[in-house]
């Protein structure tokens, strides 16, 4: 038996839809960051984009454990000597664009290369219920019910 390695004509590409009200970030991350790779799939090759495109809404009402929200620190830096610039996760997801913390959280789920920047470009995350593709007519995806734990009481 030989291994199967996927080629482009292999892959079938959905498009999934998660709302993320309510649910912790950490777990949703892993699950999206699941998708994006294609790991859900019996055909998965490493090497390739074998991941579905997914849409994430409600972002400004995911969910933190713990004193995370208070305490978790984003750094960035200007570029100039001493320039280094923190936020706290709370006044990022109260800020002007609260999604950013899904996304970073997705994007340090996946391996530092450029396939993992490639799939980066199947992400969308919005901060509210809108979103721009009702064409591409995603599938809904249930984060909430798949275990009690990926929700906060």
């Amino acid at each position: 038996m030989k291994t199967f390695t996927a080629t482009p004509a292999d892959i079938e590409k959905k498009w999934i839809l998660i709302d993320a009200e309510g649910v912790v970030l950490g777990r949703l991350a892993s699950i999206v960051a699941m998708r994006l790779r294609g790991k859900h799939k019996p055909t998965f090759t490493p090497h390739m984009d074998m991941g579905d495109n997914v849409i994430v809404i409600n972002a400004d009402k995911v969910q933190m454990t713990g004193k995370k929200r208070d305490e978790k620190i984003y750094y960035r830096h200007t570029g100039y000597p001493g320039g280094i610039k923190q936020r706290t996760a709370r006044q990022i997801l109260e800020g002007d664009h609260p999604e950013r913390v899904v996304v970073k959280a997705v994007q340090r789920m996946l391996p530092g290369n450029k396939l993992s920047r490639r799939l980066m470009t199947n992400l969308r995350v919005y901060a509210g219920a809108e979103h721009p593709h009702e064409a591409q007519s995603p599938e809904v995806l249930d984060v909430k019910s798949m275990n009690p734990k990926n929700t906060r009481s």
